[in-house]
């Protein structure tokens, strides 16, 4: 059945015969049948009847309803009705139909306020639709599934799961499915016509004596600290009285005063303009609801989203109300107790419309986001111009990581199908210098543009300001599309060792970053790709791949790298070899090195025989070549299972073997620096930033997006020390861990990891 062959309607008034049939309940007919009983609804229009049928009836007979017993319902509306689950209250909800209008008007990733539990919690609206089957009626209850935001989340009852099928992603407990009935717009826009007034809430509740506060008068902003409440009123001793001077105490209507310290810059709840110039109108015409602004503030600028428009009481211009990016505002979306949005406290500013510009970080895409790019031609022209002003930026430190990195708006402007791009830039030049070498090499003339575009546009601003937009992505794919490597590096996904393989071989001719020894030749590569012939491995850690691998390939390291990049084993990007793989967050590649002095790992003396036959015997230990002095090697083949075993002679300079002195050998480490993942063909990396096992962030390009197909998207970088806890876990622990259940986005480390980077801490600065 097709919910368009049906017409619905919902019971107003119960039936006078007696029956199943309530007030409230929804029932349909079949459009033809209603059709041909036009004629006598035309001649009795208050006795006609329709055979319809009841939604939820476990019964497929129909009832006689007269019509003036029901009212018609959309499709939608009935859709939406069908969630409640009692008839009562559908019914209520049927009469607030700008309620049910509102609801209609909602779309994926609109921000809403939530009933649950007796609170209004803040999330996103992810999903829309039927969370249950009801293959007997035509139609399904819609719900929103919502992802909460901020301070709200954990206050949830799902991770985007109903009965074991996932409708959206989020972390455990921060998920809700509901009905329209309890979900509205967090802000007034279209949807909202109406402005719901400040309830019996106010700005000073819960005040106490010795508080510090702000208050207005005349709509100037004072602090001060709150001697005694009184009915509607606070006494307040003042910094600052109405006439400038110190130490005086005022009277304050209660609803004109809010808790804590609001910042020093807005001298009131609403923020007057700076002097007009001449034909400013034109900068804010095109603003609107949602619209990303900046505006300045004493001598810096903020930057926040536009959440409501319009005229206030008390006020002729047009004002904006702004959700701040910091708690840089005065209240949570009121003014004098009236309330025109809702945001975190310190987070609203009202401000002159005219005051605001467009955020100069980003740039809105039209409907074909690739279109309003600048050419090609006058990006180029822009970075040579700039190209005698080129600096050396170190990369992030983990003590600026916090300061430069964390936040909404941080790391790389997702743009196109960018995020395979997005991410492996973001993991390879954020934190680390491993191959700052590419980004000054000498280089041919016509490639010199695209190095000069991957220094000055991307990686100089990525680590001194912790952003890069879209725009300057976009640059670098239309330079290499230029060069004829591919047509669609400008709007189709790729793979990460792709785009970095035309980038170090093809275009900057960076010597190969791998030197791998098979059968006494060289080959040389800048990724390595981990392949198993069986799979004997459960949970491995990527030191265990990356054994098994060589020892499966008869490979051996040539020399060892200063970076090492890793795919991980997958059937295509769609199908994961292992549920769960341990990152190890150092490698050690002493024995995968075929020159250089090893040690026996029974004994620890200077090892002379290899033996490939042991290499999967757990008996030793389940990972590391098997690598033996003589006496070791002579004591583990005397064993009857391994006599048949035929050990191979290490490659041993003869300086060790001249040597009466014993040596200290030291053991070649490699450590983890970053990690790319891949779910549902999207890419997010992994930043190993610090020597503490909390030193984690995680990116997203696309984590958020402005608008629709008009819009544009917001980058975000956040902590994981969680990651942290998980790898201090022991193996069986971590075997039992149920990856939807994990904290935080530990999960998309263990389970979608597509890429690990490695680098040599003692190398690292010398290719």
């Amino acid at each position: 059945m097709t919910s368009t062959n049906y017409l619905y309607f919902i019971v107003k008034t119960k039936p006078q015969f007696p029956g199943l049939i309530n007030a409230g309940q929804i029932c349909y007919i079949n459009e033809s049948i209603y059709n041909k009983t036009q004629s006598v609804r035309e001649r009795s229009p208050s006795s006609a009847k329709l055979p319809v049928f009841l939604l939820g009836s476990i019964s497929r007979l129909d009832y006689d309803v007269e019509v003036s017993n029901m009212d018609k319902l959309s499709a939608q509306e009935a859709e939406l009705l069908r969630a409640l689950p009692e008839d009562e209250e559908r019914l209520t909800w049927f009469r607030e139909r700008e309620a049910l209008q509102t609801a209609l008007g909602l779309t994926l990733g609109t921000p809403v306020i939530v009933e649950e539990g007796g609170k209004k919690l803040r999330g996103i609206i992810r999903y829309i639709g039927p969370i249950t089957e009801t293959p007997l009626d035509p139609i399904s209850g819609k719900f929103f599934g919502i992802e909460l935001q901020g301070e709200d989340r954990g206050n949830g009852h799902t991770d985007g799961s109903y009965r074991n099928t996932t409708f959206f992603p989020c972390e455990k407990y921060s998920g809700i499915f509901a009905a329209f009935s309890r979900v509205r717009p967090a802000v007034t826009s279209s949807l909202s016509p109406s402005v719901p007034k400040h309830s019996a809430q106010t700005e000073a509740e819960g005040l106490n004596v010795g508080d510090r506060v702000t208050y207005f008068i005349d709509e100037k902003c004072r602090h001060g600290m709150v001697l005694y409440l009184q009915g509607d009123s606070v006494k307040i001793s003042t910094d600052k009285d109405e006439s400038g001077k110190r130490g005086g105490e005022v009277e304050v209507p209660l609803h004109e005063v809010v808790k804590g310290e609001v910042p020093a810059e807005p001298e009131s709840m609403v923020v007057d303009s700076p002097p007009e110039e001449p034909d400013t109108e034109d900068l804010y015409t095109e603003l609107s609801v949602n619209s990303v602004v900046e505006v300045t503030l004493g001598d810096r600028n903020s930057y926040g989203i536009i959440r409501w428009i319009g005229t206030p009481q008390g006020r002729q211009e047009i004002m904006a109300g702004l959700e701040l990016e910091e708690d840089k505002g005065v209240s949570d979306g009121t003014i004098f107790s009236e309330r025109f949005f809702s945001c975190p406290n310190k987070r609203a500013l009202f401000v002159k419309l005219q005051s605001c510009r467009p955020d100069s970080r980003f740039q809105s895409a039209s409907a074909d986001p690739c279109k309003k790019m600048p050419k090609l031609e006058e990006t180029e022209r822009e970075t040579e111009h700039n190209a005698g002003k080129l600096e050396t930026v170190p990369p992030i430190s983990t003590e600026q990581v916090k300061h430069i990195l964390i936040g909404r708006m941080k790391g790389i402007q997702g743009h196109c199908n960018s995020c395979y791009m997005d991410a492996a830039l973001f993991s390879l030049f954020s934190c680390s210098s491993v191959l700052d070498s590419m980004l000054f090499k000498s280089t041919e003339p016509q490639d010199a543009p695209i190095q000069r575009t991957l220094l000055q546009d991307i990686v100089n601003p990525l680590r001194s300001k912790g952003f890069v937009e879209g725009r300057h992505i976009m640059k670098l794919r239309q330079q290499l599309q230029k060069h004829g490597y591919s047509h669609s590096f400008t709007t189709d996904e790729k793979d990460p060792e792709e785009f970095l393989t035309v980038i170090m071989h093809h275009i900057l001719a960076l010597d190969p970053l791998l030197k791998l020894s098979t059968g006494g030749k060289v080959q040389e590569s800048y990724c390595y790709q981990i392949f198993l012939d069986q799979n004997r491995l459960l949970l491995p850690t990527v030191q265990q791949l990356l054994e098994h691998s060589f020892h499966t390939a008869a490979l051996k390291l040539a020399e060892a790298p200063s970076c090492l990049i890793l795919q991980m084993p997958r059937f295509g990007k769609k199908f994961k070899m292992f549920d769960k793989i341990i990152p190890s967050l150092e490698l050690d590649i002493t024995d995968l090195l075929c020159e250089g002095p090893q040690q026996c790992m029974l004994c620890g003396d200077l090892a002379e025989l290899e033996c490939s036959d042991c290499f999967k015997e757990s008996l030793f230990s389940h990972t590391g070549f098997k690598i033996f002095c003589g006496k070791c090697s002579t004591q583990v083949h005397s064993h009857p299972q391994r006599r048949s075993h035929q050990p191979t002679a290490l490659d041993i300079p003869k300086a060790y073997l001249a040597s009466s002195k014993p040596h200290t050998l030291i053991r070649d480490k490699l450590e983890l620096f970053a990690v790319l993942c891949i779910e549902t063909s999207h890419y997010v990396s992994f930043i190993k930033h610090g020597p503490n096992s909390n030193d984690w962030i995680f990116f997203d390009s696309m984590a958020d997006r402005q608008g629709e197909s008009d819009g544009f998207n917001i980058p975000e970088v956040h902590a994981c020390p969680e990651v942290g806890t998980y790898l201090e876990m022991s193996i069986a622990e971590l075997a039992n861990q149920v990856p939807r259940d994990m904290k935080g986005v530990a999960k998309r480390l263990f389970c979608d990891a597509y890429m690990y980077l490695y680098q040599s801490p003692s190398m690292c600065l010398y290719r």
